[in-house]
């Protein structure tokens, strides 16, 4: 039984990887109707939260039916953390999670996300700050280190529990690597051997199909798997990995009216949350995702991503469902 602090989450628990602009209320529900068992809202800025900025508000919001849940924070400041974890907490999550892993330019160039890989006594003093901040669980996010020279996780692991995180997951690249490569899990396997460590390590990176999720399972004895980029449009992949993991169940892929009955769902859901204008705007990242494997897609897809009106757009994926042939 995979646990953090006082939250079950049963074996090897599959987890939705937060993603900016991609893992709102929405597509996160959707994901748990599929079999996801853990969920982290998208990454808020503390300094953006103590600023009770709107758009970071929003972000915390979240449905019971979404438990168990984390509010992931990222920032520079060990003070500004702190307040923020307070204010996060103060929106009833079941955890706190803290971003020390996002590589992108604008996050790092201000010191947050995988800046700290830099500097691990201030992510350490960052970590206790919040730990001793808060009540509920904290746990965190890393990669590797910053670079091939500079790989050490074996470090951070262990001192971020020292530090009194409950657990920790793992992407298997370097800064360096940005998102490019391939995510190497050797040392995701070595934190898990370990004997010092004594909490949860969750591995993240490339696992974009069940019997890869399986294949990282058994080899590297993690316990829990984190999927990014391949859920994205693709929800359905918690359901399939869910069922190999523990059935050797390989299960078909949905068909075209499934996966549009889903996406449908899922822009409904959008629509309530933030509206026709922005639905419009942030689902064009999903339909690559959701008609994969669809005969003559392309030339549907700029139509769908040009489309300024939710009935056009509902129009354009009726006219898909009706004339392409099955999903191989």
């Amino acid at each position: 039984m995979t646990k953090i602090g006082h939250i079950e989450l049963g074996d090897c628990p599959l987890i939705m990887a937060p993603m900016e602009d991609v893992t709102d209320m929405p597509f996160r529900s959707i994901c748990k109707q599929f079999g996801a068992g853990l969920l982290v809202t998208e990454f808020i800025s503390s300094e953006a939260l103590i600023r009770e900025a709107e758009k970071s508000s929003l972000k915390m919001r979240f449905g019971p039916e979404e438990r168990p849940i984390g509010i992931q924070i990222f920032g520079e400041s060990v003070e500004n953390m702190r307040k923020a974890a307070l204010i996060a907490e103060s929106a009833q999550p079941d955890f706190i999670d803290l971003n020390f892993g996002c590589p992108v330019k604008k996050v790092v160039m201000k010191g947050g996300g995988a800046a700290l890989l830099n500097d691990l006594p201030k992510m350490v003093r960052m970590t206790e700050a919040v730990v001793n901040a808060v009540k509920l669980p904290v746990t965190a996010k890393t990669r590797l280190g910053w670079d091939d020279a500079n790989r050490n996780i074996l470090e951070i692991a262990e001192r971020l529990q020292d530090a009194g995180i409950r657990a920790i997951t793992i992407h298997g690249r370097t800064r360096a690597q940005l998102y490019g490569g391939t995510a190497d899990w050797t040392l995701i396997g070595k934190v898990k051997e370990n004997p010092r460590m004594q909490i949860p390590v969750f591995g993240n990176g490339d696992i974009t199909s069940a019997v890869i999720a399986k294949e990282m399972k058994d080899r590297y004895g993690v316990d829990g798997l984190m999927i990014g980029r391949a859920a994205v449009g693709n929800p359905w992949i918690f359901r399939e990995c869910k069922a190999y993991i523990e059935r050797g169940e390989l299960l078909p892929p949905p068909s075209l009216s499934e996966r549009i009955d889903i996406l449908r769902l899922h822009l409904e859901r959008s629509i309530e949350y933030k509206g026709e204008f922005y639905t419009l705007l942030e689902m064009r990242k999903f339909y690559s995702g959701y008609f994969k494997g669809v005969a003559d897609f392309k030339k549907h897809r700029m139509r769908l991503m040009t489309a300024d009106s939710m009935e056009e757009l509902i129009g354009i994926i009726e006219e898909i469902k009706i004339s392409a042939p099955p999903v191989p």
